[in-house]
């Protein structure tokens, strides 16, 4: 059951318990209204959780913003109900150092993921010369900055210029999302010290472009073989390859992560955060978010095969913004549209446990469709326009126990 304190009790308890969050916790922009965005879908962070250890966003991966088009980019946004664990005690990596891959490497505070630089062709598929996807894929971005993967992934390369004011230079910009290692991703600007004084400044990258006239070397000394070679810069311009780029230390005011330990208004004792990199006129400068490697350690569940859909294997609290906590002790959900022909959601309700099996059989008992580690709050969309016409039965196990609802498809 959700507490109820009556008057001024609320307003204190509500202030106790934001008093005892931290910004992995309150950053995120909750879609408490079930706004929909692209498509119908809904929009930024369905729900947040957090331990002593972890916070879990749970995402569609759709903005609250306008999307699209995407000029020669076929692909259409999907609700990828992501459930991301960000560490909340991150910690610097003194070891071998973990490289950004492709594909999400961060996710911004409205649960649209963040890519890196790099796109998925090298020049002729040797794995030497990598493609600056912001020259290669840029002409497919929309006003935001931002397109579709192949998967339905809907994602930034670079600033996400549509999720706050970039062009604000009178003030720290705020955290615009969390990298996989738990540090915090703030906009262009930050403390010009970083003791916090200073006043403010546009945080440079400590990356310039190579002063190269053919590409037979990379950026730390290798001397590559003829195989290894790259195109002529005739063909492709400096800067179509991100080993074009290379990391200068202390030419600008971030390392080669882009980032740097510093005091940011969220984080008054310090931290370690990266930031988005323009120039003086707004453009975008590599490496744009984060580095090619992290500065953190990466827990295990956001990267790699079937990465950002995490189980919650821990009691954790469920957010809410300016209210009390509530309690998991409710399990129910929705199915809709009910009839339907082609798609039907599945929506578990928010205060339901975590990890919710799913089974959908027909009258026989033969199961059509499972799915394992659903979460309350985040849909699930089901292609059923191969399902034969008929009833079917959708069973939704916790933890406790199991419920059933009764699902028809027409054709």
């Amino acid at each position: 059951m959700k507490l109820k304190i009556i008057g001024f009790l609320v307003l204190a308890f509500a202030s106790t318990c934001q008093a005892q969050l931290g910004p992995d916790v309150t950053s995120w922009i909750l879609n408490t209204t079930g706004k929909t965005g692209y498509g119908g879908l809904l929009t930024n962070i369905q729900q947040v959780q957090y331990s002593a250890d972890n916070v879990y966003v749970s995402a569609s991966c759709v903005p609250g913003y306008n999307i699209g088009p995407w000029p020669g980019n076929p692909n259409t946004p999907r609700a990828q109900n992501f459930v991301y664990k960000i560490t909340r005690h991150p910690q610097a990596n003194t070891g071998v150092l973990v490289a950004t891959p492709l594909g999400h490497i961060g996710v911004w505070s409205n649960g649209v993921s963040v890519f890196n630089a790099k796109d998925a062709m090298s020049y002729q598929n040797a794995d030497v010369w990598h493609q600056n996807a912001i020259v290669v894929e840029g002409s497919s971005f929309d006003n935001c900055l931002g397109h579709p993967a192949p998967n339905g992934e809907y994602h930034h390369h670079l600033n996400p210029r549509c999720l706050y004011d970039s062009k604000d230079s009178s003030k720290h910009s705020p955290i615009i999302g969390y990298s996989f290692d738990g540090f915090p991703i703030y906009g262009a600007y930050g403390f010009a010290k970083t003791d916090g004084t200073g006043g403010i400044t546009r945080m440079r990258s400590s990356y310039r472009m190579r002063n190269i006239t053919d590409r037979t070397t990379l950026a730390d000394g290798t001397v590559l073989t003829s195989t290894k070679y790259g195109p002529s810069i005739a063909t492709k311009a400096l800067g179509y390859y991100i080993e074009d780029f290379e990391y200068i230390k202390d030419l600008g005011d971030l390392d080669e992560h882009n980032g740097r330990n510093c005091i940011t208004p969220e984080y008054p004792a310090g931290t370690y955060a990266y930031f988005v990199t323009l120039d003086e006129t707004g453009t975008a400068v590599y490496p744009y978010t984060l580095g090619l490697t992290y500065y953190g350690t990466i827990p295990a569940g956001n990267i790699g095969p079937n990465g950002g859909h995490n189980s919650v294997s821990e009691t954790v609290t469920t957010y809410i913004p300016n209210g009390v906590a509530e309690s998991q002790d409710k399990f129910h959900f929705a199915i809709y549209p009910n009839p339907s022909s082609y798609y039907t959601t599945i929506i578990i309700d928010p205060s339901s446990h975590n990890n919710v099996h799913l089974r959908i059989t027909d009258v026989w008992g033969s199961d059509v469709f499972t799915a394992d580690n659903l979460q309350p709050a985040v849909p699930l969309t089901i292609d059923v326009s191969k399902f034969a016409s008929g009833e079917y039965f959708v069973t939704l196990t916790d933890s406790r126990e199991a419920l059933v609802q009764r699902m028809i498809v027409k054709k």
